[in-house]
Parts: structure tokens; sequence; C-alpha cells
């Protein structure tokens, strides 16, 4: 016999509400690449680019981690709700998450904790 699906969560839409619960490891391994892969940009942004840009007069770093930072936190910003919603992440913690990955340094703090409470099954 099949096993029966679980009931819609209330007030989800039905495409939103058949992610709910399903594929949370994969999500969360997508939202670490992710967070990881921002932070780091980040960090170059401010720690290297922006100084080459004021001290040396140099815009090229700049444009370019900045608009690679850019993109990729449009990718990080839909993984993380990708896994808000599958792990049904609160909305408070939803948006802090996403806000740390602007936050240079704090979005590997929020990757520590979101990963954390995903793997033991609370919400974030």
């Amino acid at each position: 016999m099949a096993a029966e699906p679980a009931a819609a969560p209330a007030g989800l839409p039905r495409v939103l509400a058949r992610r709910v619960g399903q594929g949370i490891p994969a999500a969360l391994r997508r939202y670490r690449i992710m967070a990881w892969i921002v932070g780091v940009l980040l960090i170059a942004l401010i720690l290297v680019a922006v100084p080459l840009k004021h001290l040396a007069d140099q815009d090229a770093p700049v444009a370019v981690i900045g608009t690679a930072h850019g993109w990729l936190y449009f990718i990080f910003f839909l993984t993380a709700v990708d896994l808000a919603i599958r792990a049904r992440w609160t909305l408070k913690g939803s948006v802090l998450v996403l806000v740390a990955g602007t936050v240079p340094i704090l979005s590997f703090v929020a990757e520590r904790i979101a990963t954390r409470k995903t793997r033991a099954g609370e919400r974030v």
C-alpha cells in the first residue's frame, strides 16, 4: 500500500506545500555552499577590492567582485528561501538568515546556526 501524503500545511499554496519537509538535506547542502561562496566574496570585496579602489585607484576589482557577489547573493537568496520553506523556518529566522548574507563574517555564523538547528529538526 502506498503511504498517504501528509496534509498540506495551512495557508501554503499547493506548490509550496508539496515541498515542505521534502529534500531538506539537499536544500541544506545548496544553502551552505551558497552561504560560504557569498561570505567569502563579501570578505574579498570589503578587505581587498574596496581598499584597492580607494588606496590604489583601481576600480576593476570592485566591479568584478561586487558584480559576482550581487548575482551570487541572488542565488543564495533563492536557496535560503527554498530551505526555509522545506524546513518550515519562522519568518523572523528566515529574514535574519537572509540579512546575515549581507554582513561580512555574520553569514558564516548564521550558516552554522541554521545548519545546527535544521539538522536537529528545530525551526530557525
